[in-house]
């Protein structure tokens, strides 16, 4: 009999009450893994509840209490990291190295969070008026909510939850119906952490939860990340609702390679960035701008890397590459590489047609590489979210800053040069929220916030570090004076 995925609420396992179901692969065989519960508008009221009632006890707790949980959780996290990465890989089917790497990832904010009492200090301003002094407080918010992508199952979550929690709040998470026992198993940990129940929850389903969250007068904060159009549709609802939201979208990062480059470090940094993780990263290289004489050589050596990757199941220790998270996905993908050839593109290197031997079944893409590539192509155009990678070449600095620029979305963008004043003006010039130079994939440490601009984020702030924080609070001013002897003054407040 095939297994089923739960909802965690209150400290339990539970199928919920709607008795539908989604189902879950094993990328590598193209196999149905097992099914995932789908929450109903009752689930979702019940996790809800469990979280208002949760979040009362759990706002009041000391900042020490909850210092204290959190470093209990980082531990029970890193001794269970094998057990956590093989999860990952069982369903989203990236190798055990990048999973593994996932978790380290988000046990960096948990972390972060550890250091929770330092994070929420306010300020104070003493004689501000005679015998009147000001302060400010951070208050959490309540109950919040993450929806979060099929691409992170692990990671993702620990850049919203830990710091939610630590806050003050408490948590429902619905994670990506894709591969949705990670998230699960990290709430098990928690609540061996000594994390009281409720505070978190976990919601499996699909948009109809989604939506549910958004409209819930008792959420009052939302986090998503995910593509773009959707991150649009979770702003514009929730905000709707009067909600605090910071949905972060799609993605088409670039990677300028200037003519003074070392090819072989550029070529290893574009296959690394471009292919790890099957390209399902929002901040994977998409595109390569090749700036002026350096195309050929660069496009020759990223093809001769391409070809001598291993693609194979993630459990196996010589893949380097995985299959895509479902058939769908992987077709959708590969509609891509019949676009790009239509449109004129120069097909380099063919992903399309190749199955490790023995999984046949598999949602199997194999590194695919174009030249020639221009701005109005589909491949071009669109977040593609695969292991395809564009190159396009310009012909000068000024014109990889302008195609950057022109292009809609803003997530992370990379250069390759040893010219510091180069690197120094692109940092300056571009119009993307996180930029690497000489680094391919410029995700921000924990104690930094990771965000885009333009259609890469709706909101005003980032997700994890000081940002995160501050969006899972709320400042309090307080003006507060202690006189000896009382009186009525019926005249407008004034600092004298």
């Amino acid at each position: 009999m095939t297994s089923v995925v739960p909802h965690y609420i209150d400290g339990a396992r539970t199928t919920g009450t709607s008795g539908s179901s989604g189902d879950v692969f094993e990328p590598s065989t193209g196999a149905l893994a097992r099914k995932v519960a789908m929450a109903s508008q009752s689930d979702v009221d019940l996790a809800v509840a469990s979280s208002v009632k949760a979040a009362r006890d759990w706002a009041d707790s000391s900042l020490s209490t909850r210092s204290r949980i959190m470093f209990a959780f980082r531990e029970l996290v890193h001794s269970h990291r094998d057990e956590l990465a093989a999860l990952i890989t069982a369903e989203h089917g990236k190798v055990l190295s990048d999973a593994a790497g996932e978790v380290q990832r988000g046990l960096e904010v948990v972390e972060f969070a550890c250091g929770i009492p330092h994070l929420l200090k306010g300020e104070h301003s003493e004689q501000v008026s005679r015998g009147v002094d000001a302060y400010s407080v951070r208050e959490p918010l309540g109950v919040v909510a993450g929806i979060t992508p099929f691409n992170f199952p692990a990671m993702v979550p620990m850049w919203m939850f830990p710091l939610a929690i630590a806050a003050g709040n408490a948590f429902v998470l619905k994670p990506s119906e894709r591969d949705p026992s990670t998230a699960v198993r990290l709430a098990e940990l928690f609540t061996e952490a000594g994390l009281p129940d409720g505070v978190l929850n976990v919601l499996q389903g699909d948009a109809s939860a989604v939506n549910a969250l958004l409209d819930h007068p008792d959420v009052a904060g939302v986090s998503f990340v995910g593509s773009t159009p959707i991150a649009k549709h979770v702003y514009s609802r929730g905000t709707a609702q009067g909600k605090r939201v910071q949905a972060l979208g799609g993605a088409k990062n670039h990677m300028v390679v200037l003519p003074d480059a070392d090819v072989d470090v550029a070529a290893d940094a574009a296959v690394s960035a471009g292919y790890g993780s099957a390209g399902e990263r929002c901040m994977a290289i998409s595109v390569v701008v090749a700036v002026g004489d350096i195309a050929d050589s660069l496009v020759s050596a990223i093809a001769s890397r391409t070809g001598s990757l291993v693609t194979g199941p993630g459990t196996d220790p010589a893949s380097q590459m995985g299959p895509l998270v479902t058939g769908v996905h992987r077709d959708r993908v590969a509609s891509y590489v019949d676009a790009g050839v239509a449109e004129g593109a120069s097909l380099v290197v063919d992903g399309r047609g190749h199955a490790p031997a023995g999984f046949e079944d598999g949602f199997w893409l194999a590194p695919t590489l174009f030249d020639n590539v221009t701005p109005e192509m589909s491949i071009y155009r669109d977040e593609i979210f695969g292991p395809v990678l564009c190159v396009v070449r310009v012909p000068t600095f000024d014109a990889a800053v302008e195609l950057v620029n022109a292009n809609p979305y803003g997530n992370g963008t990379a250069i390759y040069t040893g010219d510091g004043l180069a690197a120094r003006e692109y940092q300056r010039r571009v119009h993307v929220g996180m930029i690497g130079i000489n680094v391919p994939i410029p995700v921000p440490m924990a104690y930094y916030s990771f965000g885009g601009w333009k259609d890469s984020l709706f909101g005003d702030t980032h997700v994890h570090g000081a940002e995160g924080v501050k969006f899972y609070t709320r400042a309090k001013a307080v003006t507060s004076r202690w006189p000896r002897q009382s009186g009525i003054d019926l005249g407008f407040p004034t600092h004298g």
